[in-house]
């Protein structure tokens, strides 16, 4: 043993500090079962954020639907003052919330009238098969409750389970709104694009009728006219993750602030 060395163990003793166990390795050398483990997950997530995108694209009236709704529940979120762990999964609950829909056949997706009976339980059916998509990979287990919850309704009579006020998670109401807010502004194959003031009306009927919770509806219009209306002026990115969101919380927090 050296003289540095030595000084070093001394040194350790001293300050009662266990001498390092961990082994650096080499840039160039293999993966080791931790380095894998994690850049399978980072694929397997990759993945499912595609297959929602890809989801989105069967349709060209849909276009940019799950960026959008990632805005404005992170809005929403941030409104609130959730943590940034919350907002996280308000960011990927906006790419994923649909993901089920893989499953659903277009006749169905994109039927221009009114759905049979038979067809609505299709339909409903996405929000179980996007959890059980999304279910086996941990870092995505607080969106599992966006996914499979943001049909609800606060009286009880929305689906899949029947949830009512506060039983329905707090993300899955907040991503609720945002989605029903740009479903109505949108295109599709059943209807024309609202306005607007025609899609908050019709928001405010359904809050009235009882089918959303009212502070979250009260919140969206709160921050609607300097934030949710202004979102072509804030570009996220269709990039669902951390860094992601982290360029543009400050954007959201400048337009939060005027809001306020």
């Amino acid at each position: 043993m050296d003289r540095l060395t030595d000084k070093r163990t001394s040194r350790r003793k001293r300050l009662g500090t266990p001498a390092a166990t961990c082994v650096q390795r080499r840039w160039d050398e293999a993966p080791g079962p931790e380095d894998a483990a994690e850049e399978s997950t980072q694929q397997t997530e990759a993945t499912l954020f595609a297959l929602a995108l890809a989801v989105e694209q069967r349709d060209h009236q849909t276009a940019g639907h799950c960026e959008r709704l990632a805005f404005m529940s992170v809005a929403m979120g941030m409104a609130l003052h959730l943590s940034r762990v919350q907002l996280l999964s308000l960011f990927r609950g906006g790419f994923l919330h649909d993901v089920g829909k893989v499953g659903i056949p277009d006749s169905i997706l994109f039927k221009p009238g009114k759905l049979s009976a038979s067809e609505w339980v299709v339909m409903r059916s996405h929000v179980v098969r996007g959890e059980e998509i999304c279910r086996h990979l941990k870092p995505l287990s607080p969106v599992l409750p966006i996914i499979r919850h943001h049909h609800e309704r606060w009286d009880g009579t929305g689906y899949p389970d029947g949830l009512r006020g506060n039983q329905i998670p707090l993300l899955a109401r907040i991503v609720q709104v945002a989605d029903i807010y740009d479903a109505l502004t949108s295109p599709r194959a059943y209807k024309p694009a609202f306005t607007p003031e025609k899609a908050l009306r019709l928001i405010e009927e359904e809050t009235t009728k009882g089918w959303r919770d009212p502070e979250i509806v009260d919140l969206f219009f709160r921050i609607h006219k300097d934030m949710i209306a202004r979102l072509g002026y804030v570009a996220v990115g269709a990039d669902p993750n951390l860094l992601a969101l982290r360029n543009s919380i400050s954007d959201l927090q400048t337009l939060l602030n005027v809001a306020e």
